[in-house]
């Protein structure tokens, strides 16, 4: 990525003081503050992996510069995500936004801004379910699957496990809900018994209460449906101290090096799964961002760096910015027909676009949207394992 800054401080160097093209700007739209703040900047920096690479390249609509705009939604905060993405529209004039990271904030900017706005936006992580179906106008994208596709597989592993009786906690939103609803559909169809489905708020100093109830339901283990700066990390430590559980099974929310952190070792037994790829462009951006300190196996970085490349090449393949022309060019770039696309060609995407031929960007999430504009999406499961998250296969 630092070669990638120099080419881009390079390039600007020797176009200054000629005539420019229009400047292109991209809001990425993040948690920040919250819940899963700690899953933020690695995704920020995909991105902006991304927006360096298209830059160094020189050829993105006739010259134009990215420039990327951050904003904080907050992930809990619809409100906020949506006074966000108004600023990086209206005042930053930002072409597009790589963002929501979570599932409620995703949907207030759709609704509140970017479809009244004509703005394409793309999610890296979004899962809910229930924006499958949401109006958008064809403007919104996300490059992480539906959970109604995780729930499925969450009860292939838990059942794989060996375990048929659980408990079940969810944060109290969209995400939790959602994903909640699909697990438990899958895992009772499948002959499972959930004992217990409870809410619970982040943000709490104590969660002893719902502690006691998901111990008095009982169960073989604990499904923690939430975040894990926040409350999940609450009940997990509960649960701990208390004995009322062990074992813990943890969806993508759950999944950061803040696990190894707060818990180690307590937590070894334990497993989950999180949306992945395996494939050459993960190892490429994985090692991409390790040239700068950053965890590129963190959770939806990857598709940080997939979203905003997508997005900038629908906007090349369309020749414009406007929200309808890039939005009908998204699907035509990220599926076949056409030359495939890994991490670090965006220059040689850019030009086959130029030169009036197709591309099918792989990226470094083996990107294939299916409608209405989401990921297939792969999944890697993981394990605790002497206090470290260790990858098991991916599904």
């Amino acid at each position: 990525m630092k070669k990638l800054l120099m080419a881009s401080a390079a390039l600007a160097a020797m176009t200054a003081g000629t005539a420019q093209a229009e400047d292109v700007k991209i809001g990425i739209a993040l948690g920040f503050t919250g819940p899963l703040e700690s899953l933020a900047p690695p995704i920020a920096a995909g991105a902006e992996m991304a927006i360096a690479e298209i830059n160094a390249a020189g050829t993105f609509m006739d010259g134009a510069t990215v420039t990327a705009v951050q904003g904080d939604t907050t992930c809990v905060d619809s409100s906020a995500a949506t006074a966000v993405a108004e600023r990086l529209v209206t005042s930053d004039g930002v072409s597009g936004i790589m963002g929501a990271m979570c599932s409620g904030a995703a949907g207030a900017v759709l609704s509140n801004v970017s479809r009244p706005n004509g703005i394409v936006q793309i999610s890296p992580s979004a899962t809910s379910p229930a924006l499958t179906t949401i109006e958008d106008d064809g403007l919104f994208f996300r490059l992480a699957p539906s959970d109604a596709r995780q729930g499925e597989l969450m009860t292939e592993i838990v059942m794989g496990r060996g375990y048929d009786t659980v408990a079940l906690t969810y944060t109290n939103n969209d995400y939790g809900k959602g994903l909640a609803d699909s697990f438990q559909s899958a895992f009772e169809a499948a002959g499972g018994t959930v004992t217990i489905s409870a809410a619970h708020e982040d943000g709490k100093a104590d969660y002893s209460a719902e502690v006691g109830a998901l111990a008095s339901a009982g169960g073989d283990a604990l499904v923690v449906a939430g975040y894990v700066d926040e409350g999940g990390s609450g009940i997990i430590r509960g649960a701990i101290d208390s004995g009322a559980f062990d074992t813990f099974v943890l969806p993508d929310g759950m999944v950061s090096g803040i696990l190894e952190e707060r818990f180690g070792d307590e937590l070894d037994g334990s497993f989950g799964q999180h949306p992945s790829a395996q494939n050459e462009g993960a190892s490429i951006v994985e090692e991409m961002l390790a040239e700068d300190g950053i965890d590129g196996t963190s959770p939806y970085a990857k598709e940080g760096y997939d979203s905003a490349a997508l997005m900038l090449l629908a906007m090349a393949a369309a020749g414009s910015t406007d929200g309808a022309d890039v939005a009908a060019k998204v699907m035509d770039v990220a599926n076949a027909p056409g030359e495939k696309i890994m991490p670090g060609e965006l220059a040689k995407a850019l030009q086959i676009l130029a030169d009036g031929g197709e591309i099918d960007y792989v990226g470094a999430t083996d990107v294939e949207l299916i409608g209405p504009g989401e990921a297939a999406g792969t999944y890697r499961e993981i394990e605790i394992e002497g206090g470290k998250i260790k990858a098991v296969k991916f599904h």
